[in-house]
């Protein structure tokens, strides 16, 4: 190390994330000093990724808050949760007022509000990032989405928009708001990524077996379609997966157990959908999709004693295979327009409830590259945004609107032939009832608060009387009372 040689931020952590992190931030011109709580691991990254890297290097927290310039900038990227509180009760007493503490993990937003409140009260300046974009954007370009105390982004911006991907000649990094707004839309990000792999995973599903066409037939029309609308990431991924063989030079893909995992981001953004009565169907459904793979020895037991449709020769589509294709390219499309509807709804309501004021058109456009979510579509609901930035539903923007309406037959077809041969489509189900849903001026929930007025006195609002609460003893309708006795002659 060059004497009087300072960095320009330090990196905590060298697990994947960090390792690719650190390489990128090297490699953009800013000095950078690592570590890692083992040492081992230090050293096994300078001898492999890292070797002939021109990191500075610590082997103690200590040591690494003297190598930083200052103010410090410090960012974490350890496993979310107590790792992360941790760490900080150990910075805290190194740091000093003005410093930055930047946590990269896939916090929950609700511990990077308590984080940030806490710190700003030490006149620390707090900020939870959500990165995205894997190992791969990490190395090369991710997606930022930084959130905290608004002090700290003029002293990290030109780190984090230099690193991060660049889609249409714009950095896909923006200062998203205080507390723990960056790693709740991180948290949306990935409940819409929940949406658009199950999404995809069903239209697979109703092509393999319903259209019987093996692997690389199926890759072969992702890569078409990647082509249209759908171009994305996932599309992209998904055609390659799909095409992929084996050392046998069988497709790898049937070779894996289809029970899906998942590491509690979906889970989280359903919660806060409940929490704030936001209707997240298509993340919930995709949420218990995996839940129901899980349970794979039940299902094997399950498959040999209940039965699905018998006749399965007249429930077939009458249309030609390419004609169903298309088919399900729309139905995916349109699934896909009310996933990320849903999710803005969710985005746009932390606008009423914490008012963060967050700025949708400009997450759209973090979105537009280096994250797993990046897509062409992102374009047009940035268009959206850009021309109504108060935009309640992207439902409402006429391109959306007359997108929806275009593929609705196609959809309805899918999801109808689906039904009748007995295959789950959850999120394209769900898609579809919600749009049903939304479009209905009346619904039958006026039945269900009746039925909670009788059992709980929980009281109804009169279409005639909108503003006061009414209570009804039901016991005593009118219409049950006995008839009064004939007069006597």
């Amino acid at each position: 190390m060059a004497e009087g040689r300072r960095a320009d931020i330090g990196i905590v952590g060298l697990a994947v994330m960090g390792q690719n992190l650190a390489l990128n931030i090297l490699e953009h011109g800013f000095v950078t000093c690592i570590y890692n709580r083992t040492s081992d691991k230090t050293k096994e990254f300078l001898n492999a990724e890292g070797k002939g890297k021109d990191f500075m290097v610590a082997y103690t927290l200590k040591n690494l808050v003297d190598s930083l310039k200052v103010p410090r900038i410090v960012m974490l990227l350890v496993k979310a949760g107590t790792a992360v509180d941790e760490v900080l009760s150990k910075l805290v007493s190194l740091l000093e007022p003005g410093d930055v503490i930047i946590d990269g993990g896939n916090s929950e937003y609700i511990d990077s509000t308590r984080r940030e409140k806490k710190l700003k009260a030490k006149q620390l300046l707090y900020v939870g990032s959500g990165v995205s974009g894997g190992e791969k954007g990490a190395r090369h370009g991710p997606s930022l989405m930084p959130g905290g105390n608004i002090e700290a982004w003029p002293l990290i911006k030109n780190i984090f928009q230099s690193i991060s991907a660049q889609a249409d000649g714009a950095p896909c990094c923006e200062w998203v708001g205080p507390e723990g707004a960056g790693h709740f839309v991180k948290m949306v990000h990935n409940g819409i990524e929940y949406g658009d792999m199950q999404l995809i995973s069903e239209a697979y599903h109703i092509m393999k077996q319903v259209l019987k066409l093996n692997n690389d037939a199926i890759g072969e029309i992702f890569e078409q379609w990647n082509r249209t609308e759908l171009e994305s990431y996932l599309v992209e991924i998904t055609a390659e997966i799909l095409k992929f063989h084996d050392e046998d030079d069988q497709s790898l893909l049937d070779k894996i157990v289809d029970k899906a995992g998942q590491k509690g981001t979906g889970k989280w953004t359903t919660l806060s959908s409940l929490e704030y009565g936001i209707p997240l169907t298509l993340v919930g459904e995709a949420v218990f999709a995996r839940c129901l793979s899980e349970l794979k020895e039940e299902r094997m037991l399950a498959s040999k004693c209940l039965k699905g449709p018998d006749n399965l020769t007249s429930n077939y589509p009458t249309c030609s295979k390419e004609e169903f294709v298309e088919d399900i390219r729309k139905a995916l499309y349109a699934s896909k327009i009310i996933s990320y509807s849903q999710g803005f709804m969710l985005m746009r309501n932390t606008n009423c409830a914490f008012g963060w004021k967050l700025n949708l058109g400009g997450i759209a456009t973090i979105w537009k590259g280096g994250c797993i979510i990046r897509s062409k579509f992102l374009g047009d609901i940035k268009r959206a945004f850009d021309r109504e930035p108060n935009l309640v539903n992207l439902l409402f923007n006429e391109f959306f609107t007359e997108a929806v309406h275009s593929c609705q037959e196609s959809w309805r077809r899918v999801i109808s032939y689906s039904v009748l041969l007995g295959i789950p489509v959850p999120a394209f189900s769900t898609a579809l009832a919600f749009f049903d849903g939304y479009r209905s001026s009346w619904l039958p929930a006026n039945l269900i608060q009746a039925q909670r007025d009788y059992f709980g006195a929980h009281t109804y609002k009169r279409s005639d009387h909108p503003d006061e609460p009414v209570h009804t003893d039901w016991t005593k309708s009118p219409s049950k009372q006995s008839p009064a006795p004939a007069a006597q002659p």
